[in-house]
């Protein structure tokens, strides 16, 4: 990418801090396999007290969060997966569910990436030798494709209920789940301790370069780390790039408010140049998705100045991160503004 460029594509672009960068320099380190990391296990003890869970588990990935989780939960032989179809593991993990754990996938239409309680109890199937076994409910907070919106508590409290009623397991993939705390002022553990498995990503807003934790029961979790293994998510002196997690813990948390109002900034902008659709009221947290008439178009256009994600053939999304300040945002809407005429 040229030097200069404004890198909205995502805020998995974001690089680690002189801060951070020290921190793990230091981070004091051992074999993670054999619980001899100490920083890899303090990071675990946060993560699990933080969800509201008995234990947790340091992966290399949030997409390895969600194929640990489903592979879990669901059970070889037709079971199935509820979940919104804008999804991080029905777009974004190529097709993972269906070749790691069987699992068939059962998309709803939600609002802004959100289906409600009465719209899963729809979905589930009743006890037939020829249907799918309904098994497991996903949530996504927030929200990615659909544009960064905000599971209210209330909303995932009901689907939690509806899930439990028909004897199913729930997931939380909380990806940006931090940036739902900030923006509400609801606590991790409110969100996610109700379901079965969550987890955090460190590499989003949060801004390290490395990794996610999974949390769950002890059991769950136990049966995870066979996982972990299996899958090649092993790690050895880990602590390097824990003390990363643990710093973004520290530091990075509270200012993902500035994302979300560069998020509301940019957005305004946007709803002011030709040729721009969107709603800005929409924007809860750091994801803005707009519409133009050819958005591979104005991404080209683009080039060396504003880095976009296309989502579509009219869609392009813009995400707001710890790399990106005001300013950046003020020239972005220029750049853009000069591409859209």
């Amino acid at each position: 990418m040229p030097a200069g460029t404004i890198n909205l594509y995502s805020d998995t672009q974001t690089r680690p801090t002189e801060g951070m960068r020290r921190a793990m320099a230091a981070a004091e380190v051992g074999d993670e396999q054999r619980f001899a990391d100490p920083t890899v296990n303090a990071l675990q003890e946060r993560v699990a007290e933080l969800l509201g869970h008995e234990a947790a588990l340091f992966l290399p990935s949030g997409t390895m969060c969600n194929a640990i989780s489903f592979r879990l939960h669901v059970r070889p032989g037709g079971d199935e997966v509820v979940l919104d179809r804008t999804s991080h593991p029905i777009n974004a993990e190529a097709g993972g569910p269906a070749a790691i754990s069987s699992a068939m996938l059962r998309p709803l239409d939600g609002d802004g990436g959100r289906f409600t309680a009465a719209q899963l109890e729809q979905a589930i199937r009743p006890p037939d030798r020829y249907l799918p076994r309904t098994r497991l409910v996903s949530v996504e907070q927030t929200t990615n494709l659909a544009g960064g919106r905000i599971w209210p508590l209330e909303q995932i409290r009901a689907v939690l209920d509806a899930a439990r009623a028909h004897g199913m397991r729930a997931h939380l993939d909380g990806a940006r789940l931090l940036n739902a705390v900030v923006a509400t002022g609801v606590s991790a553990g409110e969100y996610a301790s109700g379901f079965d498995t969550a987890w955090i990503d460190f590499t989003k807003g949060l801004g390290a370069p490395v990794g996610a934790c999974l949390a769950a029961s002890r059991e769950l979790v136990d049966e995870a780390w066979r996982y972990k293994q299996m899958f090649g998510g092993a790690l050895r002196q880990a602590g390097i790039v824990a003390a990363g997690a643990l710093h973004a813990l520290d530091h990075h948390v509270e200012r993902l408010a500035e994302d979300h109002e560069n998020a509301r900034l940019l957005a305004r902008g946007l709803t002011l140049l030709p040729g721009v659709a969107l709603d800005p009221d929409t924007v809860e947290t750091n994801i803005v998705i707009f519409e133009v008439e050819d958005a591979p178009a104005l991404a080209a256009r683009l080039s060396g100045k504003v880095e976009l994600s296309v989502l579509d053939a009219r869609h392009a999304r813009a995400v707001t991160h710890l790399d990106v300040g005001r300013a950046d945002v003020e020239r972005a809407l220029e750049a853009i503004g000069e591409a859209a005429a």
